[in-house]
């Protein structure tokens, strides 16, 4: 059984393309990485690469180590600018193990012990929230 192709016309193609707003954190060759604007937890980002990949299923190997590189890079960021003691890292693959959008994109939450987390698609979060949160990763991240 083969998957659907991948739908150059998904929310995570038309932010690389800059038709959509993001709060960006960080940005290089391969990857973008952007805080979700239905946060589990505050400084809940994505890292998505820039080439087209439907999920981890169908994406080229030599995609995935740019993306797992700036995965850590934003996981240590995140930690440093929240303070937190710990980083959850999920990835979702097809929309019975919870996918959403069908490009390829790692979550990088930050985790404070017993903290419930917000839903999974849950309630928009406030565009000043955002970009304060945006703004602190990246200031852990040097720029």
């Amino acid at each position: 059984m083969s998957a659907p192709a991948y739908d150059n016309d998904n929310i995570f193609a038309k932010i690389l393309r800059g038709e959509l707003p993001a709060h960006k954190v960080y940005e290089d060759d391969d990857t973008f990485a952007f805080l979700d604007i239905m946060p589990r937890a505050d400084g809940h980002t994505l890292v998505i690469p820039k080439r087209p990949a439907r999920n981890i299923l169908d994406a080229d190997p030599a995609l995935l180590a740019p993306v797992m590189a700036t995965t850590q890079k934003i996981a240590r960021a995140i930690m440093a600018a929240f303070a937190a003691p710990g980083i959850l890292v999920q990835q979702f693959n097809e929309a019975d193990a919870g996918q959403v959008v069908f490009h390829l994109h790692f979550h990088v939450i930050p985790r404070f012990g017993d903290q419930k987390l917000r839903p999974h698609t849950g309630q928009m979060a406030d565009q000043a929230v955002l970009a304060e949160n945006a703004e602190k990763i990246r200031a852990a991240l040097g720029g």
